[in-house]
Formats: structure tokens, sequence, C-alpha cells
């Protein structure tokens, strides 16, 4: 009679060895059940079948047999169909929920992983090794208390559109997305209309976290005024009574560089599946898929405290001018004001006395406007065409709020008293005036 050989793993060639020993009386049911972690119940029933069928008993009953769970030919062939047509680029976590949520066909990203490296979709890349050491920071307790915040150039629409940059801020508390929106580059004032956006939705978080300076992509073709972004952004952020927090690298604010990684694979095909070609229509988007994402990808805080403060009336009002790119110049000796090669001359006019050589601030707002501050209040002013020989006699000492050429102090005011009249004539004047 021909012997069966079996094949049989180390884990089952050692119950074997136990169940030996249990059937030759060496050990009891209990101290077997300890040695192959199993229940008595489990090692009485492996007993029965050694007794029954000799070593093949500890074999695994489903070894060699297919799956109960595994898919049809048919229905793998709709799905390499489906993803070969829709999804060719997309993960299998992403792929799998789209499957489910559009086509109705439920199957786990780890199956479909396999699949799709199987079909030549996908390879299957070893893990990299960190080249430093980090330690993780753990979470803030309460939302609001740190907004991490970045700008990302991408082909966020592919080539439906040229590159945008995505402003984006992070709670770093949740890891929700609280703001995001699409523009072409990080400048003072697209960051300055993504912060409006932030507080008029939100209010005034306790801290931003952002890069510093060096590392806040200024080698990039699309940056067009970074030199000046930090310490614009700085003045803004003191006068709201935010704190600003720059990283040493982008590793040290990771959650909002991941959430970045993530929106780079889902977001760019979510917007190609809805057909979005405009930046209006991207920004659009953003308002409906965010709390979906939020939904899925936030965490709960450690704390339930909501630290974000309300704007009051007063900060309301003023925000125009806090949200201003800033520069200061010079009044010249006829008082006028270059900036940026235009030319301000200052009327004689003026709600506040200036004088030559006066520090004033050039705010240019949102709108588009330019104002002319000093002390807190705006000055009075036309542009030039260019630079005029004499438009202002600069023999005036100062522009006020009354015509200088106009007035003429009385004889008897307090400024001419002493040079007109002698002493003994002064009462005489005043009385009769």
């Amino acid at each position: 009679m021909q012997q069966q050989l079996i094949s049989m793993t180390q884990k089952e060639l050692l119950r074997y060895e136990i169940i030996q020993n249990l059937i030759k009386g060496c050990i009891n049911g209990t101290e077997a059940a300890k040695q192959m972690d199993l229940t008595v119940r489990q090692v009485k029933n492996i007993k029965a079948r050694v007794i029954k069928e000799g070593a093949y008993g500890v074999v695994h009953k489903n070894r060699g047999r297919k799956s109960n769970k595994k898919l049809p030919e048919t229905k793998i062939n709709q799905i390499e169909t489906i993803i070969k047509e829709k999804y060719r680029d997309f993960g299998p976590t992403f792929a799998a929920e789209k499957l489910y949520e559009n086509h109705q066909i439920k199957i786990s990203d780890e199956t479909l992983r396999h699949l799709m490296v199987k079909w030549g979709l996908r390879t299957i890349k070893p893990r990299k090794q960190p080249k430093k050491m980090r330690f993780w920071r753990p979470r803030k307790d309460n939302y609001g208390e740190m907004q991490q915040f970045d700008g990302s150039y991408e082909h966020w629409l592919e080539n439906r559109a040229g590159e945008l940059c995505l402003l984006l801020s992070v709670d770093d508390a949740t890891g929700k997305i609280t703001h995001a929106r699409f523009d072409y580059n990080e400048s003072v004032m697209t960051v300055f209309k993504f912060w409006l956006g932030y507080f008029d939705k939100n209010g005034l978080p306790v801290s931003v976290y952002l890069d510093k300076f060096s590392t806040y992509k200024v080698n990039h073709k699309n940056v067009v005024d970074n030199k000046e972004l930090i310490t614009q952004l700085q003045r803004t952020m003191n006068q709201m009574n935010v704190k600003l927090i720059t990283a040493h690298s982008p590793e040290a604010k990771g959650r909002v560089e991941r959430i970045f990684g993530t929106l780079q694979d889902r977001l760019i095909k979510e917007m190609r599946l809805a057909g979005i070609s405009s930046t209006k229509d991207a920004n659009k988007f953003l308002e409906e898929y965010i709390p979906k994402f939020n939904a899925q990808f936030a965490v709960a805080p450690r704390r339930k405290a909501n630290l974000h403060k309300k704007l009051n009336k007063q900060l309301k009002e003023s925000l125009p001018q806090i949200f201003s790119r800033q520069s200061y110049r010079k009044v010249n000796n006829d008082y006028t004001i270059m900036f940026e090669n235009r030319y301000f001359q200052l009327t004689k006019e003026q709600p506040i006395t200036v004088y030559k050589r006066d520090t004033v601030i050039i705010e240019e707002h949102l709108d588009g406007g330019v104002k002319i501050n000093l002390n807190g209040r705006y000055l009075n002013y036309f542009v030039l065409s260019e630079r005029p020989k004499k438009i202002i006699d600069v023999k005036l000492p100062a522009l006020t709020r009354r015509k200088q050429s106009d007035w003429k102090p009385p004889l008897n005011h307090p400024w001419r008293r002493s040079f007109v009249f002698k002493p003994q004539e002064r009462h005489s004047v005043s009385s009769r005036v």
C-alpha cells in the first residue's frame, strides 16, 4: 500500500507531537491546551481527529480549498474593466471607495491592491528609511489652539488649466481642514485674502504655524514677493493678537504636509471626475469637498473647547487697514512721495500737519486702493504722471488744515504785538478792540 505524503507546517508538526504526548498520557488536556494556546474543547477535537485520521488530523481542513469569500471571475473581470477605464491612476483605497460609491461594488482595498499589482497598474515599492530621527510632537488639546498653514504648487486641474497654488490651514488638534483656497501664488495680498476668509468663517485662532522665510518656497517661479511676506504677516497677526510660529523644517508641520499628499492623490482625481476646469469652479468644489474630507480623516480632540475668538466690532472696522500691504516712505521737500515708480503729490490742505521729511505709511488695500497714513490720519493727494519741477512752494514750512496764503494774523494778534506796539500801547489797543 502506497503511503500518502503529508506536508505540515512547523506549527502543525509541533501540535502533532503534543497530541501524541496527550494520547500516551504524558500530559493531560489542560496542559496540552496551554502548550498549544487553545481551549480544552479544541484540543479534544484535534485529539479525536488524530486518532481517526492520523497525522492528517492536525492539518487545517481549508488547506487547498478555495476561499468562500473569493470573488467570481466575472466580477473580477468587471472590476478590471472599470479600474482601467476610469481609475487607472487611483490608489487601491481610493479606488475601492469609488467602486462602492459609483458602481455599488464592494471590495477590500487590500484585495484590490493585489489585483492592481497583478494587472500591472501598481508596483510594490520598498519602504524608505528616515534619514534623520525626529520626535513626534503631540497634538494640541483644543480645536483652534493652533493652525498649520502652507501652500502647495501643483497642476491641480491637470492639463485643463495651468499650475495653481492651494493655500491650506489645518487644525493641529483635530486634523480638520479649516480653510482652503486656490490661487496663482502665495503673494502678500493672496495670503491676506485667505486669512480674511478664515477669520470671517472661524474667528481668531490662538496661533498659526508656518514655514519661516528661508524655506517658504522662495525659488518657485510663481512666487512674487515672499521676501516681505513674513514681515507683513507678522505685523498683521500681531495686530489681530494671533501668535505666529515659524517652523525650522517641513517635518515640523507634518500634518499639513501629509494632508497635501492625500489631496494631491485624491482631490486632483475628484475634480477630474467632476469636470472642474477653472479656478472659480475649483474653489466652489472645495466648499462641498472639505466637509466630506474632514468627516473621513479628522480625529476627535482631547478636549472639547473651541479656542477661536470672535471678532469684535472695532476690529472688524479696522480690517481693511490691518490687511493692507504697508511700506514706509519719506515726504520729499516738494511734498511729493515716490512709491513703486509713481509720484503722489500731497495737496495744500491736510487733516494733519505734514512736514518735509516726515515718515508716512503707504497702504495698499485689497480693493486696489492706495492710502497714505500719517499718525493714523489719511492724507489728501493726487497721482502725477511724472515728477514735476514745482507744484507746491517748497518754501512752505508745512501743510496744514487751512490755506496759509489766504490768512494773516491781525495787528492785535499775540504773535504780532511784541513787534508792532510798544509795551505801553498794548493795553490801549487791546481795550479798543
